[in-house]
């Protein structure tokens, strides 16, 4: 079983790179269009150069916590973390006053 391990590692990253490629916006694609990735990751993947390359070079990678900064700008913020999400409760508490 231990044998196969390699073999299930290099599949399992030649699936994550073409999935990922095939998910990324043509707009985060460096260097080669989108499509010509598709075929350098399924024609170079059984030496692993097709998924490493994309991983490397064919995607815009950002930092970690630069997707935007406060709710609203595209990145998922916690109710309790949402500024706008708070105020909402605060107009409905004093709706239901009114209410009732």
């Amino acid at each position: 079983m231990l044998r196969y391990l390699p073999l299930l590692l290099m599949l399992a990253l030649w699936i994550y790179a073409f999935v990922d490629c095939l998910n990324t916006p043509e707009e985060e694609v460096r260097g080669l269009p989108k499509v010509a990735w598709v075929i350098v990751i399924l024609l170079f993947g059984e030496v692993l150069v097709g998924p490493v390359a994309w991983l490397v070079a064919g995607k815009k990678r950002r930092p970690a916590g630069a997707a935007g900064s406060g709710a609203g700008a595209g990145r998922w913020v916690a109710p309790d973390d949402n500024p706008e999400f708070l105020k909402s409760l605060g107009e409905d508490g004093k709706q239901r006053d009114a209410d009732g």
